[in-house]
């Protein structure tokens, strides 16, 4: 099938083009999120309760749930500018190949040394840390891009960078690892021996591989019991996705430049930040009534929090040190399958986009691995880049969406996030490679027990 293209393979914005603002899409929101409760009084957590865990600004971005845009300081601008705008590229040869009447564009995010997104909020935090005159700062990585994007930004600033990574991605990833170690970070593999919330766990879960949920516990344990150290998080919290909203604004930016009107937007979900970044500003237009969009969240079927998972007030980390967040979740004991997905394996979702698909402003559907990896393989193959293995959910479910277009003839458009690189996910691809790679899909049983933690509190 011949197209004719309208607009450029890959559409660059200009350097003055970057937002010099994050756009806050609560403020919008006429059901604002849950506030974060402290785990003693479940009574809603105070600026002061918060100031022995987060930066001090960062708290107020945290809270506040009305400025519509929140202006980006100078020095997080300029640092932008090593790497952003990021391009939405047109995904032609991907339409060839499905043979598909759809147009698909992708926010590709991978354009600097972190690899994914991630580093978007990571320089903005660790400037907060800088301004706020800490010595450094703890926290936690998944699949590894969380952690490598706050090395790369304490770095930048002079700033310690203690990282808790999940097991079992520190020993299926040691060369993301060493990137962090080539920042000057501290890495530990979690749960560990060296805090007491990692000993806990491990003596209740013997060989346990790990969950983004126990590193948090380490991370917030190390980070309240050090002076002049502050914890620092990669995703689900509404600073986060505030920070993460500058992906979505430039790929705003870039259609109305060009006339581009999506009719579908794609993005993984683990934590959140990512899609939460991408949707921002067109799910604020929705929010107003100015336009429509189908929006999807695309998650692990290992690791189910929005398709399977219970709206409730729950922990946010295993070992229950850190506020509780009303979400959907899958229980904070639950430990998900070691899947290859590591940046997905997150009992939990943001309360944002929590609150979002819990009153219908978007949906959620659940992929398995290997399904996932096939996608993964032929949008390498076509469009010239490895992607990350969490990137390839959004890829998957775009693909489907644009399968359903060749059936029925519709021609639609779908834009998706690309959040990072895969190539330090080899391991991965050689799994699947060759054929040793399987699904894993938990049983009710298996979520029961989950879900058996999580606190009954009549909210």
């Amino acid at each position: 099938m011949t197209k004719k293209i309208e607009v450029p393979y890959k559409i660059y914005l200009d350097e003055n083009e970057i937002p010099t603002t994050w756009y806050n899409v609560r403020a919008d929101m006429k059901i604002k999120p849950a506030p974060l409760l402290h785990p003693g009084t479940l009574k809603p957590l105070t600026f002061e309760e918060m100031r022995p865990i987060f930066c001090d600004e960062l708290i107020r971005q945290e809270l506040d749930n009305d400025t519509r845009f929140i202006e980006i300081p100078e020095p997080i601008q300029e640092f932008y500018k090593m790497y952003r705008p990021s391009p939405l590229t047109h995904a032609v040869f991907l339409e060839k190949a499905l043979d598909t009447p759809a147009h698909i564009f992708y926010k590709f995010e991978g354009n600097n040394t972190s690899g994914s997104h991630k580093l978007n909020s990571a320089i903005a935090q660790a400037y907060y840390a800088k301004e706020q005159g800490l010595k450094g700062v703890t926290t936690e990585t998944g699949a590894g891009q969380w952690g490598t994007a706050l090395s790369m930004a304490c770095s930048y600033f002079g700033l310690d960078c203690k990282v808790y990574m999940v097991k079992v991605s520190y020993e299926q990833k040691p060369f993301r690892r060493e990137v962090m170690r080539t920042y000057g970070a501290n890495v530990t593999p979690s749960p560990s021996m060296d805090t007491e919330v990692g000993r806990r766990i491990n003596a209740e879960h013997p060989g346990t591989t790990g969950s983004l949920g126990c590193a948090i516990s380490e991370a917030v344990e190390v980070a309240t019991s050090l002076e002049g150290y502050r914890y620092e998080l990669g995703s689900v919290l509404n600073q986060v996705v505030l920070h993460q909203s500058i992906i979505g604004m430039e790929t705003k930016t870039a259609c109305d430049k060009y006339g581009i009107k999506p009719d579908i937007i794609i993005g993984c979900a683990g934590g959140g930040s990512n899609l939460g970044g991408l949707i921002a500003p067109f799910m604020g237009e929705k929010l107003r009534g100015e336009a429509d969009y189908r929006i999807i969240a695309v998650e692990p079927v290992s690791c189910p929090s929005l398709t399977r998972g219970r709206y409730a007030y729950d922990f946010a980390d295993t070992g229950k040190v850190c506020p509780m967040a009303k979400m959907y979740t899958l229980g904070h004991d639950f430990i998900p399958s070691p899947n290859h997905a590591g940046g997905l394996r997150y009992h939990g979702m943001s309360p944002v986009l929590s609150q979002l698909y819990h009153d219908g402003f978007m949906e959620a559907r659940s992929v398995e691995q290997t399904a996932v990896f096939e996608a993964a393989e032929t949008f390498a193959r076509v469009e010239g880049i490895l992607p990350a293995p969490e990137s390839a959910h959004a890829i998957r479910a775009a693909m489907d969406e644009a399968l359903k277009c060749r059936e029925t003839g519709e021609e639609k458009t779908i834009i998706f996030g690309l959040t990072g690189t895969g190539y330090f996910d080899l391991k991965a691809y050689e799994s699947f490679n060759n054929g040793t790679m399987s699904d894993y899909i938990p049983t009710d049983e298996d979520l029961a027990r989950g879900f058996a933690s999580i606190p009954d509190l009549g909210l």
